[in-house]
């Protein structure tokens, strides 16, 4: 193995990944690379097939998360919670507001991936039958989705990729995230309601009945809420989140009727395969000697002033994800935190770069690139330097004060 194949490959898949010529799927380019990496003899099967197997506990929550999530949206619950929110909205901006709490909830017990892929579709419908602009709401969809991402270890994938193998404890995660997280949604929030309040005067007059939710409905939404604190309770047991996630989905579609392989249709292969081949990168990337750099880069920030520390580190990663991914990113964070031991604010500030920062960028994290899918589905197309304008005013600001509020 040398450096400079396996980082030809491993960059050149992840810039063909981000840009999509022909419109070919992510995963074709990241597993293709993965491939070609133990084709030319960059990485031993062996340790390929190593590589795909600690990544288990992600597979398996992202695809409990998957089937929670297309639970809800069978069940009718996404749509009920839309209607409700243009019930209780006769502005759009008092719609805005709505829209963002019920993506802070979604975000926080279903993941991040979740608010990116089922409530972005409900929310543009409501919005539709409201006749309001839907583009401020379902801007929400995507920035809450990461702006709210470390409420919980279960908020985001990339949590589970950070501290893999070595999870905080619930009530550590609470004492190191509780504030962070709190700056986080509320700086999003004002600065997201500024940069679009121009289109959030319209007066909404149009009467939306609330849609029944039905038996099997409420089955599901009190069968979500016991789920989520079952997966809370396993995180403060210092549990792995993967099995029990997709064994309550499981469970859930059994009391709920739900036929297990319909809802499993919901379940993206492609974005298993992609994490999949993430891992194999991750593995040929230290193989090569590349995490002497990240330790190397993460010393030298460690020596500096706290503070003046904690947000380098916290902003080079938060921009880096917008190059690379978060993902991927969040893989090599991982590995370079398992070989250092950094002080806890810098493990902090590189988790909140990791799930803050692709907030800037549609190529910052996984959530943000099913966002996009989602609105194409529906016709709508939202390009790189449209969303650029919105995450560049508020990114940056929301990052610092995420940052900041970890030192406290």
């Amino acid at each position: 193995m040398s450096l400079a194949p396996v980082l030809g490959i491993v960059g050149g898949s992840l810039a063909l990944m981000l840009v999509r010529p022909r419109k070919i799927p992510e995963s074709w380019w990241v597993c293709g690379g993965a491939t070609l990496l133990v084709a030319t003899g960059q990485l031993a099967p062996r340790d390929a097939l190593h590589a795909v197997a600690g990544g288990l506990d992600v597979y398996t929550f992202l695809a409990g998360m998957m089937l929670l999530a297309e639970l809800a949206r069978e069940s009718g619950v996404f749509d009920w919670l839309a209607a409700l929110a243009i019930q209780r909205a006769d502005t759009s901006r008092r719609l805005f507001v709505l829209v963002y709490a019920v993506g802070v909830v979604v975000t926080t017990f279903l993941s991040n991936d979740a608010t990116a892929v089922v409530l972005t579709p409900a929310i543009l419908v409501a919005a539709k039958k409201a006749k309001v602009d839907p583009l401020p709401h379902l801007f929400v969809c995507a920035l809450v989705a990461n702006a709210a991402s470390f409420v919980l270890p279960i908020s985001n994938p990339a949590n589970l990729v950070v501290f893999h193998g070595a999870m905080p404890s619930l009530a550590g995660w609470l004492r190191s995230f509780a504030l962070p997280s709190v700056a986080s949604i509320a700086i999003t929030f004002f600065l997201l309601r500024a940069v679009f309040r121009r289109r959030l005067e319209q007066a909404i007059r149009v009467e939306i009945e609330e849609p029944p939710l039905g038996r099997r409905g409420r089955r599901a939404l009190i069968g979500l809420g016991v789920t989520s604190l079952g997966l809370v309770a396993a995180s403060a047991a210092h549990l792995e989140l993967g099995l029990p996630t997709l064994g309550c989905a499981v469970v859930l579609a059994l009391v709920t009727r739900q036929p297990l392989a319909k809802l499993a249709k919901g379940i993206s292969k492609r974005t298993l395969f992609l994490v999949a081949g993430l891992f194999v990168f991750v593995e040929a990337v230290e193989k090569v000697g590349a995490l002497d750099a990240t330790r190397a880069w993460l010393a030298r920030l460690d020596a500096l002033p706290l503070p003046l520390a904690t947000l380098a580190a916290a902003l080079g990663v938060g921009v880096t994800n917008n190059v690379v991914n978060n993902l991927p990113l969040g893989l090599l964070t991982g590995a370079t935190l398992g070989a250092s031991h950094p002080r806890p604010e810098m493990t902090r500030a590189l988790l909140l770069g990791v799930d803050l920062g692709p907030n800037l960028a549609t190529t910052g994290s996984l959530a943000t690139i099913l966002w996009l899918i989602a609105l194409r589905r529906e016709g709508i197309h939202v390009g790189f330097r449209e969303f650029l304008k919105v995450g560049a005013v508020v990114m940056p600001p929301a990052l610092i004060g995420a940052t900041l509020a970890a030192l406290l």
